[in-house]
Formats: C-alpha cells, structure tokens, sequence
C-alpha cells in the first residue's frame, strides 16, 4: 500500500492529513459535462459493429435459441409493437406474469401524484441561496410544476413538441422538465457546452416550441440560431436580469405568472389523456459519430426504471429515513436525471443542488454540509479525490503516514473479505474496528460521505488502483452500467453483492444476454425489460440497428459473466483494433495498465486498426484552466512531485514533450515494458508511443460530454504523429536503447 493520507490519533488537523481540505479542489477537468450511467460510448453505444461480414451479425442468439440477427431487419412485420420512431408513437410494453415486470404501469403524474399524497409535506428539493439554504415541499413542488405546465401551454406548446432545457441544475430544471411532460410535450435535456448549431440541431429534430436558458452565456447562443427554429414560440431564461428586452422573451417569474390564474381543466384533460406507453422525454445522445439521436423514453421507462432501480438498492421511503442526494451531474443525461429526479421522487427522498462551480472545487463543501446517503461520482471525480488526498497525504509526518499506510491494509483486506463473502462478515476483527475509529470515520466526515450508504460510479470505465484505494478507505465504489436506451442502469453493484471491475448483476425484471459468445464467454451485450427505449425519433434505420427482431437492445459492449453472474464489460466493439495480423485487442484494459504503471500519465490511447504492430498517444497530467476547462502547460503538483521522484526537474508538460525530458521517457518506457512483459501476445505489445504537447479535453474536442475518448476525433487530430509511428522501421526496445524512435 502507498503510505498516502490520514491522520493519527486525536489529531485535529484531519482535512489537512487527509487531503479532504479541498479534495476535490482540483476537479476542474472533470467538468460539468462528465456524467454518469452509460458505459457504453456517448454516442449512445447501441450501435452496432459496422463490419457487415462479422460473424455477430449473421450468427445466433444465444440462450433463447436460434433466431438470427441478419444485416438487416424486417421489424416492420415481427416486433413492431415494441418500437416506434413517430413522436405520438405508442408501444407494447414488456410486461412479465410476475415480479417487478407485472409492476402496474405508471405515468409521470401518477407516481408524482402518489409521492405527494404520501410525502406532500416532506421536502423535496433544496437549494443554496446565498449562504442560507431553502427548500421546496412535494406540495410545492407538484403545484410548481402544474402552474409550469399551464403556462407552458399558454405559450402554445403542442402535443408531442419539445421543451428544451439549456442550463446548470437547479430547481427551474426540474419543474420545467416536469411541467413540459404534464403539458403533454417532451422534456429535453441540451448540453451546456453545445455549441450554437448543436443546441440549433437538437431544437429542430425535437420541434420545440419553448426552449428554457440559464442566463446570457445559453441565451446567446439560441439568439444565434433563432431564425432556423421555424417551431420555437418562446425562450425563457431562469436566472440573472434579462440584459435585454426582446418579443417572446420571458423571465422565470414572468413566466411562472403567466400560468398561476390559468383554470385547471385543459391541464387535467391533457394529464388524464396520457398513456405509460407514451413517450414524456428525449435524450440526445452526443453524437460522436454522426448526427445525435433523440432517445424516447416513455412513462413506463421512467416510472418502472425508478421503482426496479429503487427496490434493488433498497432505498427507504421518506416516511422512515429520508433519502439526501446531491445534484451535479448534467441533467441532459439520463443517469443524472434517473439519480436526480426519479429515484428520490418515488422515496420521497431529497434533492440538493450543488453550486454551477461544482467541479471546480466547491462540490466537496456542498458534500460536507449535506451529507447526502448515496452519491453518484464518475470515474474522473473520484480519480481527483484519490490525486488530491495522495498529494497531501505525502506532505504528512511519518507518523501519520504509517498509521494511514496499516489503516488502509487494514481497510482493503478487510473489505476484499466482506467482498467474496457477499458482505456478510459476522465479525469485524478488531484491527478494522480501531482502524474505523482512528480513520475511516474520519475520511469519510471530511469527505461529507459520513451518511452514505452507497457510493457510485459508471458512465466510463474506472481503474482497478482507484477502486482498490476507496475500498482501502473503508468506501467501496459500487459499478453502475447501462445506457441512454435502458433509462440509465441496467446492471448494479450492491453492498452485498459486488465484485471488483464488475459492473454488477442485472436489474430485477430485467434480463442480460451475451451474444454469439467467443470460447472465453465473451460476447456482445443485449438488454431485454421494461427500462428498454421506444426508439430513435424519426430514425427508423438506427432504431433498427438497435433493437433485434425480438426487441432484445444490442448494447455495441463486449462482455462476459462469471460463474456468480456478475457482468464484466471486456471492450467495445467499435474501439476494437484489429491489426493487420487480424488479432482483436481491446484497447481499454492495455490503456489503463499503461495509466497504472506510469501514474504520471493523463490519458493514453491505443493505435493500431489494420496496423502492423500497436502504438500509444500519452498525456501528461496538467493543471487545467477554471474558467474554460482548457488544459494549460503547468503539470499537476502530483505530477511534479513525481517528476522529482524520478530525478527530473520538469514543471511543465512542454519541458517532458517530444522527448525533451530523458528522465520521465526513460521512466515512461521502463512502465510500458513491465505492461508488455504481462501482453499475452506479441501482438498485444506497444511497440512505439508519443507525449502529445497538451492533454485531451472536452473542450479540445478529443473527450465526449462524458469525458470518454472520441477515438476517431483523436486520430484525426494527431494523424501525423501516428503515420510517424508507421514510417520507419520499428526500432527495438533494449536496455540499451530505451527510448522510440521519435
């Protein structure tokens, strides 16, 4: 174990032993546009392999027997009734003789309305207004929303047209997403870093009529694009002054009053006339490839995801603990919104907005004064609180150092044995119970994670290391997976049943199939219950590329089962290299052994699809700019500190580029070599790899909004340092020369 962190006993300097002061201080990079639940790519991961000779595509299903999945597809004769790409479309839904898929459907107003009769007087949600904290009722809730819907429809929102929501979370997010599905429109999430022309695409393809801004920054860019929104009645900016006046141009509270008087009957009519089977919300997927596609889910989606969900974690009702969870993760993705949203409204639970500068530092502060009992974080969030917490645990005393480095032994064995036994360890020894007292409890207070009984992350793949690190602390990170398509999870981990690098077991009513499996169990991923989307609106032929022609969603992941049925997902179909030898590789596991072996590393990504031998583009970990989100040349004081390590003087990544550095290309190539000697091919070797002159950001364009790598963005950016690879003969690695070619 590294003796990073902690404190000693009856030390009052914890949040400094810790790291926790401000452990997530340095978050910048994860940015608010990294999310949550959806491991398969951004740009929804449910399409297929384009290789239209693959064996996946012309084999059989498994398990249920032989039903091919042909190229293409007539679902227009078998299976049609489970999709639909027409915006007032309905579905059959998947509904089982028993369990949690003979659930009674529900509509989003049915299961708020039931909340509210059960909880109306608890709160609901809660923000920060100045240094005060206030809150809202489920009765204030539900009455918000309904004077939304009104004004909404007073604004001319149609039937099945989109209201699309522009903006940071917050209160206004909520009840206008909830008011537009009342008002029998969809609900529709946009990215707060799209650019003027996707936030004019997503308008247009979902035919809005109202689009709700944050501020000036989200109003400029729809004035932008204003005049090729033929559909658009109204834009609404829900904080800050108006700069300007302008026709059909309303503030939050002009708005708000346009409905308060309205009379109730044309809302009710509307709300009566709605069906479970009908679809209430769109999420855009981010397009990594090709145009985005608007995801619809249905009532049922929503309403039945959030009871499965709820029951499986077991989350209680209002009414005997009352469930707290924090809002930041970006409320356009559905892991955000089924966390946010759903699952505390079918509690009864408590939503609590963080600050807009979340991941800019003050997130930790919001974690400490709300304490929330389950936390959802994506890999890179917790990545920065282990940075963080290691940089200042390495400036502690000795004594304190030791103590952390037995308590963390302590913590990790401890919990790997809890793990195998299900979490039912009888007894804790008593070196886990001092260990608690000493430490743990302490890490977790300064985290604001002293309630939670449930810790998550998901949306990208996350490091054994980090896993191993929070479980040491006595914190095990529960694995989420699912998709856009699947309503946000379809596998989770549970405290008593999680295995580490696994994704968990299938959702209860849900099932999991490994398609046309290889001799290693190795397959791709389909899903099959209620969570599952209607289809792509308007887009037929990727809804068909999708769905099979028995309904089953093709994930586009690779996985496999273990004898426990625990879910490990092996790769992705698309990012799979295969070299010119024809050996497959998924690059993910050989990328983030690269990361673990050279922690100086920021993002390494594989080259070498019809290639010869494999390649690597590195990243060094740098500061990044607060305010853009912008990688700058200063390494990260981590990284610094390792540099020393090391022997070099290095502070910026301009200093280590381009072979500038000896040292650190020398240390770098010494941790590949120790990747390459455990490759079980030749073919799995990197044989070549570059620093890049900066990292990868969103911002650059190489990460999608949930930070995952944009694959063939990269290699179209960096074209000409990865023919370099390709150019001259290979050079061999040796003792005595241990640096590539450049």
């Amino acid at each position: 174990m590294h003796p990073e962190v902690m404190d000693h006993p009856g030390d009052a300097s914890l949040l400094q032993s810790c790291g926790t002061a401000d452990s997530l201080a340095s978050l910048e990079d994860a940015t608010a546009e990294s999310t949550a639940n959806e491991s398969s790519e951004e740009e929804s991961a449910c399409a297929r392999t384009e290789q239209s000779n693959t064996k996946a595509q012309q084999s059989m299903h498994t398990e249920s027997g032989a039903t091919p999945r042909p190229d293409s597809l007539s679902l227009h004769t078998k299976g049609t009734e489970l999709w639909t790409t027409h915006r007032d479309g309905e579905v059959k839904l998947r509904m089982g003789e028993s369990g949690p898929e003979a659930e009674p459907p529900l509509t989003v107003n049915q299961m708020f309305t039931s909340t509210v009769q059960r909880f109306g007087n608890y709160n609901a949600l809660g923000w920060k207004d100045g240094e005060q904290w206030k809150t809202m009722t489920y009765n204030e809730y539900y009455k918000s929303c309904r004077t939304a819907a009104k004004s909404f429809l007073k604004l001319g929102l149609e039937r099945y047209h989109g209201v699309g929501i522009l903006g940071f979370n917050s209160v206004e997010w909520f009840i206008a997403d909830i008011g537009a599905i009342l008002a029998g429109g969809f609900a529709v999430g946009i990215y707060t870093t799209n650019s003027p022309e996707a936030c004019q695409y997503v308008a247009e393809n979902c035919q809005a009529n109202i689009l709700v801004v944050e501020n000036h920054k989200q109003l400029q860019k729809i004035l932008q694009v204003q005049d090729k929104l033929p559909h658009l009645k109204a834009i609404i900016q829900y904080k800050d002054e108006l700069k300007e006046k302008k026709p059909n141009l309303y503030t939050w509270a002009e708005f708000m009053e346009l409905g308060r008087d309205e009379p109730d009957a044309q809302l009710d009519d509307i709300i009566s006339s709605q069906k479970p089977n009908q679809c209430c919300t769109l999420i855009y997927t981010s397009g990594t490839t090709g145009q985005p596609k608007g995801v619809m889910l249905s009532h049922d989606n929503l309403t039945w995801t959030a009871f499965a969900t709820g029951r499986d974690v077991s989350l209680t009702d209002a009414d005997k603990l009352q469930e707290v969870v924090v809002s930041y993760l970006p409320l356009s993705h559905i892991a955000a919104q089924m966390i946010d949203v759903w699952l505390p409204m079918k509690a009864g639970g408590v939503t609590y907005f963080a600050q807009p500068d979340a991941l800019k530092g003050s997130l930790v502060n919001t974690l400490r004064e709300i304490r929330p009992t389950a936390f959802m974080g994506v890999p890179r969030v917790w990545e920065k609180m282990q940075e963080k917490m290691k940089s200042i645990g390495a400036k502690s005393s000795t004594v304190r150092r030791k103590v952390a480095s037995w308590a963390k032994d302590v913590g990790l064995q401890t919990n790997l044995n809890k793990m195998e036994l299900n979490g039912s360890l009888s007894r804790k020894p008593l070196n886990y119970r001092l260990a608690k007292r000493l430490v743990f409890r302490k890490v977790r207070k300064a985290l604001g994670l002293d309630r939670c009984t449930r810790c998550y992350t998901g949306a990208a793949p996350i490091t054994k290391d980090t896993l191993e690190f929070f479980l040491s602390l006595d914190i095990p990170l529960f694995e989420l997976y699912g998709m856009s398509e699947s309503s946000g999870p379809h596998t989770i981990s549970l405290p008593d049943a999680f295995r580490l690098t696994s994704c968990g077991k299938v959702i209860s009513g849900c099932k999991t199939k490994i398609f046309n499996p290889d001799a290693d169990g190795n397959g791709e991923i389909c899903f099959w219950g209620r969570h599952v989307f209607m289809g792509y609106l308007n887009m037929p032929d990727k809804t068909e590329e999708a769905l099979d022609a028995d309904g089953w969603l093709h994930s586009g992941d690779l996985g496999k089962h273990d004898q426990d049925d625990f879910l490990f997902i092996t790769g992705r179909i698309k990012e799979l290299i295969i070299t010119a030898g024809g050996e497959n590789i998924p690059p993910v596991p050989i990328e983030d052994a690269v990361k673990e072996a050279v922690p100086l590393i920021s993002n390494a990504m594989l080259i070498g699809d019809k290639r010869k031998f494999l390649s690597m583009l590195l990243t060094i970990k740098c500061q990044v700019n607060n305010e853009t989100g912008a990688p700058e040349d200063e390494l990260t004081p981590e990284a610094v500190e390792l540099c020393r390590k090391l022997g070099s003087n290095s502070t910026r990544v301009s200093e280590i580029a381009g072979g500038r550095d000896r040292v650190v290309y020398a240390a770098i190539q010494e941790g590949i070599n120790r990747v390459n000697e455990k490759a079980t091919s030749n073919a799995q070797r990197i044989q070549k790899w570059t620093v890049l002159e900066k990292d990868f950001s969103i911002l650059g364009g190489e990460l999608g909004p949930t930070m995952k790598l944009k694959r063939p963005v990269v290699m179209k950016m960096y074209k000409d340092q990865i023919e370099n690879f390709y150019k001259e003969v290979l050079t061999p690695t040796t003792p005595d020369n241990p640096l590539p070619p450049k």
